[in-house]
């Protein structure tokens, strides 16, 4: 009886070395799996963020050029160190901007069968839409019953003399007075101005802290060659388009916004200027996009896949 209890635990035990060793096994694949899952997941996750970044930058080009479009893209893909993993830019429509980024990552668990790498492929694309909302708008305004032509010199008149036609006018954002006017010129009104949204223009002479602002605003972008494409150029300022909302005593009071422009400031202030020289130009920047927003060159940029 007792060599056959010693049988018996003699071969409980060989049944737990196998059982352990087989769970061993499962354990150390499991954990192989999920290292090469992992490391794709790592992979696909900073692929895609290069092609999301890619394709809003090329998006901004989208005013300039296909070339411009297409530098950018291979600029910030570099930029992710995924310069051998671009496939394809494209542009759809004049307003669309598609990346592709293709690579194949390397497994080490995979490997021991015979699986060394995983393809990865991913997509992004960005498009441009009509813009409805921003922050950072200047105090400044134009009617939309003015019918923009892009690349062609204009005044927007800054004095009380002429605004009464109604095509230009000085906008009191956040409240009145020349100092917080001078403040939304040189630096851009902090908060979030939609179409719809009714503001009160701006009376009084401020030609003076106009033309600091203005003068502030060219020195710290002099861009001498005119490149209306520059990025980030502080002569480029973002304004609304407002159809005029209240009138009282023959003038204009207050004024709905129905969509934006950009105005390009293409000289100073002489110190008898009433008026800021510049020209609209066509651009895509920040801000979000509304379809019912009028369209005068301002466009939001947004990923659509």
């Amino acid at each position: 009886m007792a060599s056959l209890f010693k049988k018996l635990a003699q071969q409980q035990q060989g049944s737990a070395i196998v059982f352990v060793s087989i769970s061993m096994l499962v354990l150390l694949s499991m954990t192989g799996l999920v290292m090469d899952v992992g490391t794709v997941y790592v992979e696909k996750t900073h692929m895609q963020k290069a092609a999301n970044a890619a394709a809003l930058s090329g998006a901004q080009e989208l005013m300039n050029s296909e070339a411009a479009v297409k530098t950018v893209v291979n600029q910030i893909i570099a930029d992710h160190q995924e310069e051998d993993s671009l496939v394809d830019t494209t542009i759809e429509d004049d307003n669309k901007v598609g990346v592709d980024i293709s690579k194949a990552v390397p497994l080490t668990f995979a490997g021991l069968f015979g699986q060394n790498t995983a393809d990865v492929d991913v997509h992004a694309a960005a498009e441009v839409m009509v813009m409805g909302r921003a922050t950072g708008v200047a105090p400044l305004g134009i009617d939309d019953s003015v019918q923009l032509e892009y690349n062609v010199t204009y005044k927007l008149k800054v004095d009380q003399t002429e605004v009464e036609v109604g095509n230009f006018g000085v906008l009191a954002l956040g409240g009145t007075g020349a100092k917080t006017y001078e403040d939304n010129l040189r630096f851009g009104y902090d908060n979030e101005i939609k179409i719809n949204d009714k503001i009160d223009t701006q009376t009084g002479n401020i030609s003076g802290k106009t033309r600091s602002a203005v003068q502030e605003r060219i020195d710290n972008c002099p861009n001498l060659s005119g490149d209306i494409h520059v990025r980030d150029c502080s002569r480029i300022i973002l304004i609304p388009v407002y159809t005029p909302y209240n009138y009282e005593s023959g003038q204009l009071k207050s004024v709905k916004v129905t969509g934006f422009a950009y105005f390009y400031i293409t000289e100073p202030m002489s110190a008898h200027d009433t008026a800021i020289t510049g020209k609209f130009i066509r651009r895509a920047g920040g801000g979000a996009g509304d379809s019912d927003a009028g369209d005068k060159g301002a466009y939001a940029i947004r990923l659509t896949e």
